[in-house]
């Protein structure tokens, strides 16, 4: 994957989950995140459900924890490493979502 495609990657990432992700914290974002900024995200909501005694916040929590090491594995790994990592981004990212809603 080029520098170009994984830019578009995160972008589709951003677009597709960044409102859901600052709607759970309360917090209304600006769109267009660059990559650093979206895995800040969704460590802060990581962080705030983590700290809930819900045990579904709890689990979400975690797959978040998951999204973000993938997300940030997936900056630096070479390009043919990215497609697998992004893709249990986005699996995780749907279940967390799903599970904290």
């Amino acid at each position: 994957m080029s520098t170009s495609t994984a830019a578009a990657t995160f972008a589709a990432l951003d677009a597709c989950f960044t409102a859901d992700l600052a709607a759970i914290i309360g917090s209304d974002l600006p769109r267009s995140l660059a990559p650093a900024q979206f895995i800040y995200l969704v460590e802060e909501v990581r962080a705030v459900l983590d700290a809930s005694s819900h045990r579904p916040w709890q689990e979400a929590s975690k797959d978040l924890g998951i999204a973000a090491e993938h997300l940030t594995d997936a900056l630096t790994a070479p390009a043919s490493d990215q497609p697998p990592l992004l893709a249990w981004v986005r699996t995780h990212l749907r279940d967390a979502i799903t599970a904290a809603t």
